[in-house]
């Protein structure tokens, strides 16, 4: 693991029980997927992940104590020193230990990184058959209590409320709403749906994550020749819908097969659905990518630059 520019073992990578991170959730962090392709070993839109990591701390006056280029550097270092193929990795800025004051201006910011390998986040078979899914009573806050667009510790307590509904009642995931009852996302994905082919998903103005996977399978259905529609979706096109779905770095594109148990389509994956996986996994298993968003990590050349972040 990757600690403050130096590599520990995994066993002593701690922090001070007093961090500010630990009492007020000060944390602001990113969810990156190494893929290994046919063509080797490569991270998903690393530069997309890393320019959010540094945008999310700052929305909270928190400068991290490295540059763009060198977070990009340490996490594909990261990967080389654990000798992962594949992976998911987990780079992580917090307020460290000064100061318990809820200010946390006087507490150090730090950064850590680590790799470790990881399957499907949603269960064995949920990205080839779907999953079962329930509208949660937990809402997503409004624009102006929380930022909905950084991605920091301390919001996803409303994530976990969201994930233990569902478990709870025996769902493997909730969709939440925004405070004005539209369709914002799940706890931890976004969300599309199907309606006559056209696909539509929730804008950021409904409290969601702008997310990495989210912005690439709209430009892969952009390329496919379909409409894709961004802004308020009401709750009852849940149950209409043609086929839905959820992406996210560790969801990836994972079907919904039923919304509080009324059956989407024939309760199997979609044709569209289907189409944004095979174009999506020919990127990231095959390495047929030609947008760059494969940083490959044995590569010769690597150019980062917060100016040239990758259209998409």
């Amino acid at each position: 693991m990757w600690m403050n520019g130096k590599f520990v073992n995994w066993d002593d990578a701690k922090i001070h029980v007093l961090s500010h991170v630990i009492h007020y959730g000060s944390s602001f962090f990113e969810g990156i997927r190494c893929y290994k392709t046919a063509r080797g070993s490569a991270i998903f839109r690393l530069d997309e992940h890393v320019k959010r990591l540094i945008f999310s701390a700052r929305v909270f006056r928190a400068e991290i104590p490295y540059s763009y280029e060198e977070i990009c550097e340490a996490i594909i270092d990261t990967i080389k020193e654990n000798g992962l193929e594949a992976c998911y990795i987990r780079p992580i800025a917090y307020r460290g230990y000064d100061d318990l004051n809820v200010n946390p201006l006087n507490n150090p910011v730090e950064l850590t990184i680590a790799a470790y390998e990881w399957g499907s986040y949603l269960g064995k078979g949920a990205i080839e058959s779907g999953i079962d899914v329930c509208v949660s009573s937990w809402r997503r806050s409004s624009p102006d209590t929380m930022p909905t667009m950084a991605k920091i510790g301390g919001a996803y307590m409303n994530s976990q409320l969201i994930k233990m509904e569902a478990i709870t009642n025996g769902f493997s995931e909730g969709i939440a709403l925004d405070s004005g009852g539209y369709i914002s996302e799940g706890s931890g994905e976004n969300i599309f749906l199907v309606h006559e082919n056209i696909i539509y998903t929730p804008g950021i103005n409904n409290s969601i994550l702008a997310g990495v996977t989210r912005k690439s399978v709209m430009k892969l259905a952009a390329d496919l020749g379909y409409e894709v529609k961004e802004g308020n979706i009401m709750r009852e096109i849940l149950y209409i819908a043609d086929e839905i779905f959820f992406t996210g770095t560790a969801a990836e594109i994972t079907p919904i097969r039923s919304v509080d148990k009324t059956i989407i389509g024939d309760g199997t994956p979609g044709k569209i659905t289907k189409e944004l996986q095979r174009a999506f996994f020919d990127i990231v298993r095959n390495g047929n990518d030609k947008y760059g968003w494969l940083t490959f990590i044995d590569g010769k050349e690597r150019i980062f630059s917060m100016e040239n972040i990758t259209a998409g």
